[in-house]
C-alpha cells in the first residue's frame, strides 16, 4: 500500500484519539523468524488495511537486515529496529523495557505476540505495565470497525469451547496468538516499507537473569501407539522400503505416530511394535491414515475405535473402506507425494 495514500486517509482520525496503528513483535528463532510472526502479519494486515491504520512491527536485536525486508514482503508498512547486540537473547527485564518504553511513545492501538515461550512470559508483564487487557492463545482476531475494537477469540475449559472477548476502553488492545492459527502470507518481494531505527537506554535496567549455556532440545520419550492422537499407518501394498518412508514423512508433518499393517511388518519395513491390528496395537486416535493397507479382518478390527479414518488404496473393494469415513481411491505412490505437497503449503 502507498504509504502517502494511507496517510490520507488517516488524517483526521489520528486526532481523535492518540491510539493507531497495529503492531506486531517481531520474534526471532535463531536468525529466521519465528514461523507465527508472518502469520501474525498475514492476519493484521487485513484487520490494518480495514481499519484504514499502517502494520508496523518491532525487530529487536542486531543483524537483522535480510529480517527486515522479509517482514516488509510479508505485509509490515514500518519496521522498528533495535540494531543492539545486548537485544539478541531474549531478556524478560530488557526486552519489557525496551517494548514498553517504545509503546509509551507511540501508542500503537493494538499489540500482537506469539503465543510461545517468549511471548507467554513478556506479554503479561507489558500488559501490567500499560495498564491493559491481555487476551492469550487466540485462535483467531476479527475488528469491529465501528468501535475500532478487537474481537479476540480463545480456547476456554481446556479447549472444549471458545470464547471471543473484547476490550473496549483500556489501549493498547493486546493479544497472543497461537502459532497455525493463521495462514503464512505469499510474500510479495516488490512491496516498500519504511525501516526506522530506534534508540534503547538499558544501562540502569537491573537484569536479574542471564543465559549461562544454550542446550539442545532433548529428544522426548515417544507416545506409546495405543496413546497417539494421530497414526499413519502403511502396508504392503507401499510397495518398498523407500516407498514406505512416505508414510513416516506425512506422521511427522501431523505430529503423530508410524504404525503398519502384519504385511508391513513381515516385510521388514516396520518394527513389530508398531503392528496396528489384533496382533499388535489396538488404538483409537483422533485421525487414522491407512496408506497402502487392504484391510484384512485382524487389522480392520484394530481401528475400529478411531474417530477419523482416512483409508488410501487403489483397489476400490478393499476392506478397509468399509472403516473409513474418507476413502481415496488411487496409488498411494501418487497421492501421498501430492498430499505431502498440499500440507506442507499450508504452514
Amino acid at each position: 500500500m502507498d504509504l502517502d495514500f494511507l496517510e490520507s486517509m488517516i488524517g483526521e482520525a489520528e486526532e481523535e484519539s492518540p491510539y493507531r496503528h497495529i503492531w506486531v513483535v517481531a520474534e526471532k528463532e535463531g536468525n529466521a523468524l519465528a514461523p507465527v510472526v508472518l502469520e501474525m502479519l498475514g492476519r493484521a494486515r487485513q484487520l490494518a488495511d480495514r481499519l484504514g491504520v499502517y502494520l508496523k512491527a518491532v525487530l529487536l536485536g542486531e543483524g537483522t537486515e535480510a529480517l527486515r525486508q522479509e517482514l516488509i514482503a510479508s505485509g509490515a508498512d514500518v519496521v522498528y529496529v533495535a540494531d543492539d547486540p545486548r537485544l539478541n537473547e531474549y531478556s524478560t527485564e530488557i526486552y519489557s523495557g525496551v517494548l514498553g518504553d517504545l509503546i509509551e511513545k507511540e501508542r500503537p492501538e493494538i499489540v500482537l505476540l506469539g503465543a510461545t515461550s517468549m511471548g507467554r512470559d513478556l506479554a503479561p508483564r507489558l500488559a501490567q505495565r500499560l495498564g491493559t487487557a491481555l487476551f492469550s492463545n487466540c485462535l483467531d482476531l476479527e475488528i469491529d470497525e465501528a468501535q475500532r475494537q478487537l474481537l479476540a477469540t480463545y480456547p476456554v475449559y481446556g479447549g472444549e469451547y471458545f470464547q471471543t472477548s473484547v476490550c473496549p476502553q483500556a489501549r493498547p488492545q493486546m493479544a497472543t496468538v497461537l502459532p497455525g492459527a493463521f495462514r503464512r502470507p505469499q510474500a510479495d518481494l516488490g512491496r516498500v516499507g519504511e525501516v526506522k531505527a530506534i534508540a534503547v537506554d538499558i544501562d540502569g535496567v537491573e537484569v536479574r537473569t542471564h543465559v549461562l549455556k544454550v542446550v539442545g532440545e532433548e529428544a522426548r520419550p515417544e507416545v506409546p501407539l495405543r496413546k497417539a492422537r494421530v497414526v499413519v499407518s502403511g502396508g504392503r501394498g507401499m510397495g518398498s522400503a523407500d516407498n514406505f518412508a512416505l508414510v513416516k514423512e506425512l506422521a511427522g508433518v501431523l505430529g503423530g505416530q508410524v504404525g503398519g499393517s502384519r504385511g508391513a511388518v513381515d516385510e521388514g519395513w516396520i518394527d513389530k511394535e508398531k503392528q496396528v491390528g489384533l496382533g499388535g496395537a489396538q488404538i483409537a486416535p483422533d485421525l487414522y491414515i491407512a496408506c497402502g493397507v487392504a484391510g484384512a479382518i485382524q487389522h480392520y478390527a484394530g481401528v475400529l475405535d478411531s474417530k477419523f479414518v482416512v483409508a488410501i488404496n487403489k483397489d476400490p473393494n478393499a476392506t478397509i473402506f468399509q472403516v473409513a469415513d474418507v476413502g481415496i481411491v488411487g496409488d498411494v505412490h501418487e497421492v501421498l507425494p501430492a498430499l505431502l505437497k498440499e500440507l506442507k503449503e499450508a504452514v
